[in-house]
């Protein structure tokens, strides 16, 4: 999906957003002549699919046989969607088969949050959906996805799904899986992409697919970003001009924090090239300044110490370092976290880490929650991380 769309950016499913589903804020235009029917009775537009029979007809309709993958989505689409398509498409190839679905879940709206306010635009999902290579849009409403009223058995995130977006928003994960669990199983897909700005969730996905032996593989797409460095999100749409501004301090606290991995490493890189190794740097140093290189040995030393002193607290210092700023800021940034996790199991890093990890932050700016977050590599270069990389 671009997945669970969040308090940010929320991609699986919820109420419809078609006939069936709450209507968008707003008045409606008036019918033309003629057209005094109900949405129920209008023409559906070409590739829109709202029900899971007219799923499976669509897919049985297809022709040759390839590959199936789904996109999930909470709708209000834009080019980070767009992308999570056109990787579908070019994974599944021509033959393949391609389904979007758009659903806002209402089980991931906690006490307060905004499910009526959540943009609802089928019409131009639609277009940039089919445009981006997809085959069909399943747009169910809440009524077929949950036939009965709210399920009375849910899938539960467990320990991960408390951490976090969980902590902030209790019980979001579990509805989140619980959707993407049903999703799965009407759209019976080969792959399912995901966006890594959900890194969280993308975590959870993977797990309840393990766990639960979906035959599914689960594809993370990389984060798409505006010109500035803002990920993208539908909830971008509801900053100030003043409040974008200061938006923009999530990214750069991202940056900030690699930024300061990426010297880290180099100074390790150096240290580790010394004669006699980083943890013998000292001992370097002091002959070379019996041989009178001055210079050489203040380098040796410099090298040896920066490399032991850093670790992810630097990196993590690296960040909120921007965020302290962008509170002070008009309007301010409030912090809901800053954390450097292990991507197995979101759980904070130590500070030796060796490894990949993931920086993610979650602030609100206005009215407006957001979050990103970067993937981080500590250490030497290993094996692509089934947890990070584009594999399951």
């Amino acid at each position: 999906m671009s997945l669970p769309a969040r308090d940010h950016d929320r991609t699986p499913a919820g109420t419809s957003a078609h006939a069936g589903a709450p209507t968008p804020t707003g008045t409606p235009a008036p019918c033309a002549p003629g057209q005094d029917r109900s949405p129920a009775d209008r023409p559906r537009p070409a590739g829109l699919v709202p029900t899971a029979e007219g799923l499976r007809d669509a897919a049985a309709r297809r022709g040759a046989p390839g590959r199936n993958a789904v996109v999930m989505t909470m709708g209000a689409l834009h080019e980070g969607h767009a992308t999570l398509i056109r990787a579908a498409r070019a994974r599944v190839g021509e033959d393949g088969f391609v389904v979007v679905t758009v659903f806002v879940n209402p089980l991931q709206f906690g006490a307060g949050e905004d499910l009526d306010r959540y943009p609802r635009t089928l019409d131009a999902d639609l277009e940039l959906a089919l445009g981006a290579g997809a085959s069909v849009v399943f747009a169910p409403s809440v009524d077929e996805v949950y036939p009965g009223g709210e399920p009375q058995v849910r899938i539960t995130a467990g320990p991960m799904g408390e951490r976090l977006e969980g902590a902030s928003r209790p019980g979001h994960f579990d509805g989140m899986l619980t959707v993407v669990a049903k999703l799965l199983h009407l759209t019976a897909p080969d792959l399912a992409l995901f966006g890594q700005k959900d890194a969280q969730q993308l975590a959870l996905i993977r797990r309840m697919v393990r766990d639960l032996n979906f035959p599914v593989e689960v594809v993370g797409v990389e984060t798409v970003r505006e010109e500035d460095g803002l990920a993208l999100s539908s909830r971008n749409r509801y900053l100030s001009a003043g409040e974008r501004r200061t938006a923009l301090a999530l990214s750069r606290a991202l940056f900030a924090g690699r930024e300061r991995l990426a010297a880290q490493e180099a100074l390790r890189a150096r240290a580790d090239a010394l004669p006699n190794g980083r943890d013998r740097a000292g001992n370097r140093a002091e002959a070379l300044s019996r041989l009178g290189e001055a210079r050489a040995a203040a380098d040796a030393h410099a090298v040896a110490q920066a490399a032991e002193c850093a670790g992810a607290g630097a990196v993590r210092a690296a960040a909120r370092a921007v965020l302290d700023e962008a509170a002070k800021a008009e309007p301010p940034l409030t912090l809901d976290y800053l954390a450097l996790v292990d991507p197995a199991d979101f759980t904070e890093v130590a500070d030796d880490h060796d490894g990949e990890a993931v920086l993610a932050v979650a602030a609100r700016v206005g009215s407006t929650r957001l979050i990103d977050n970067i993937p981080l590599r500590f250490g030497p270069p290993g094996p692509e991380s089934p947890t990070l990389g584009a594999a399951k």
